[in-house]
């Protein structure tokens, strides 16, 4: 597939209606989702939801998550990379299956969906929009070179007491604050 980008340890590819099996063993796993609860996927037209939003930043932007599969083995452990959010930012994000926690693969994924959205439209901020208490998700942020822009209650999260944080490789404008907030 020409959309493939390799980097050391895995294979990204622009995602299939084929990769849905995958995807939502992913997005369905409670491990995955434990500093989030509420979004775990329970239903596979939410992931598929998901992948059309994910082909809607590919159209229209040239760029969106890709499904990553180790390169020796061809295996599922991810999903993630670079989409537009309201026209304003590029927002890394990413999920990586509970089996393969811990091995570097979030930020292998997150490094290289970086490189691709600053080589596609290099004065588009690229955050990272996480809740305060995901410690390995503002980890791998800070190791991108991106700074915490935004701190403040996480509107909308069903635990009041959550706080959302907003990393940023640049100062953000209000409009790219409020898309990056959504």
């Amino acid at each position: 597939m020409t959309d493939d980008i390799l980097t050391e340890r895995l294979r990204l590819s622009r995602p299939h209606p084929s990769d849905l099996p995958e995807v939502f063993a992913i997005q369905s796993d409670p491990r995955v989702w434990t500093h989030y609860p509420s979004l775990r996927h329970t239903d596979p037209a939410q992931s598929v939801a998901m992948m059309e939003r994910w082909e809607r930043s590919w159209q229209e932007a040239g760029l969106g998550s890709w499904v990553a599969r180790l390169r020796d083995t061809g295996e599922v452990v991810g999903n993630g990379g670079c989409t537009v959010l309201g026209g304003e930012v590029w927002n890394i994000g990413y999920r990586i299956a509970g089996d393969h926690h811990g091995k570097g693969y979030a930020t292998e994924l997150a490094r290289a969906g970086v490189e691709q959205a600053r080589a596609r439209d290099p004065q588009r901020p690229v955050i990272a929009y996480l809740v305060e208490h995901n410690r390995a998700s503002a980890n791998v942020a800070v190791k991108l070179g991106l700074e915490l822009v935004h701190r403040a209650p996480d509107v909308g999260n069903p635990d009041p007491t959550v706080m959302r944080l907003v990393f940023a490789d640049c100062e953000l404008t209000s409009a790219q604050l409020a898309a990056a907030l959504r």
